[in-house]
């Protein structure tokens, strides 16, 4: 489990690289993965950065403006496959990675039931207390907070995975 304290007003797309090194530095994701952002992540840099740096699969939800054939255009090799040892490992790797994203990119609609779950747990967490964040200090915005996603972490735990169970244990 992982979550991130940032400052208020800030956009999702300029902290990607912070979760993404989060995410491989506690091995949540490793290579080949997909990770799942909404919107909020949105930036033709980010699927680049995921596929070439972290070498995951970052389907991030496209907005309405989202040219598929641009981004296939801007995906190419990275600079740092030509120094490997096994290039044709490299590019077999890069290339399915690339197809792996372009194919989910065309059906990303799927997954709007996976991100409604995503989002009834985030509401399950603030009916726990998260609303009410208001503190003095990072250290005890640290503490609730880290409090607040054991919490939620136990619940899922237990059980309570369904989305009707989840949306009536936070409108307890």
């Amino acid at each position: 489990m992982l979550f991130l304290l940032h400052p208020a007003n800030r956009h999702e797309a300029k902290i990607f690289d912070q979760i993404m090194n989060e995410l491989r530095r506690r091995r949540i994701a490793r290579m080949g993965d997909t990770v799942i952002m909404d919107k909020g992540f949105y930036a033709y840099r980010n699927y680049l950065s995921g596929i070439n740096e972290y070498r995951v699969v970052p389907l991030i939800f496209p907005r309405s403006n989202f040219n598929i054939q641009r981004l296939s255009g801007m995906l190419s090799y990275p600079l740092s496959i030509f120094s490997s040892k096994n290039l044709d490992e490299e590019k077999r790797r890069f290339k399915a990675l690339k197809a792996k994203l372009l194919n989910l990119l065309q059906r990303w609609e799927t997954f709007k039931g996976v991100r409604s779950v995503i989002e009834d747990v985030f509401k399950l967490a603030k009916s726990f207390g998260l609303r009410r964040l208001h503190r003095y200090t990072r250290r005890s915005v640290f503490k609730f907070a880290t409090l607040n996603v054991l919490l939620v972490g136990v619940v899922v735990a237990l059980g309570f995975r369904e989305k009707k169970v989840l949306q009536r244990l936070a409108e307890m």
